[in-house]
């Protein structure tokens, strides 16, 4: 085992970032408006399933259709960078639906395990021990079931300015990420 508290730490971060559940507040608390409930455990029992099974069996999807993990890190990156874009410019590259059952879809995939999500655990696999991401992605799973099941409760403490805080720094520490994924996997 190659635990390391300084990349559970790194990776934790990173996943905080991409995942960005304090930053998808408003997304979220429009949905719970649409819908009623939202089922918290369904949400993050899901999400967490998803990010796991494609950390285990995304390399040999990528495998099966000829794609090496630095090339998919270095897309990966593009990817996280447009994320950084969308938190730190407040526009949207993508545009998404919202179907009427909400748990499973949309917020455990594609808010919390999207695409910026699964491309993030793959390159981030490239550069650090799995037994360390699979802890990360748990920690990031406490944290997003707690701000699942107290959404209003944050809302009111931050207010809209807080939330547009949080997500405009959190969108620059995901640039720094991408660019950082880009470079390292570039030179490979």
């Amino acid at each position: 085992m190659n635990f390391s508290l300084k990349e559970i730490a790194t990776i934790s971060m990173v996943l905080f970032a991409v995942i960005d559940v304090v930053g998808s507040l408003p997304v979220l608390l429009d949905i719970k408006s649409k819908v009623g409930t939202i089922h918290s455990g369904k949400a993050t029992l899901v999400s967490g399933g998803i990010m796991i099974a494609f950390l285990f069996v995304g390399q040999s999807i990528l495998n099966l259709i000829g794609i090496d993990v630095n090339s998919f890190a270095i897309a990966g990156s593009f990817i996280l960078f447009f994320l950084a874009l969308e938190m730190i410019l407040g526009v949207k590259f993508y545009k998404d639906e919202t179907p009427s059952t909400a748990s499973i879809v949309p917020i455990a995939f594609p808010i919390l395990a999207g695409a910026g999500t699964l491309t993030t655990l793959l390159s981030i696999r490239a550069q650090y021990y799995i037994e360390n991401i699979v802890v990360s992605i748990l920690i990031n799973l406490v944290f997003v079931y707690a701000v699942l099941k107290n959404m209003y409760r944050i809302e009111r403490i931050l207010g809209p300015g807080g939330i547009n805080i949080l997500r405009k720094v959190f969108g620059i520490i995901l640039l720094a990420i991408a660019v950082k994924l880009f470079r390292s996997n570039l030179g490979v």
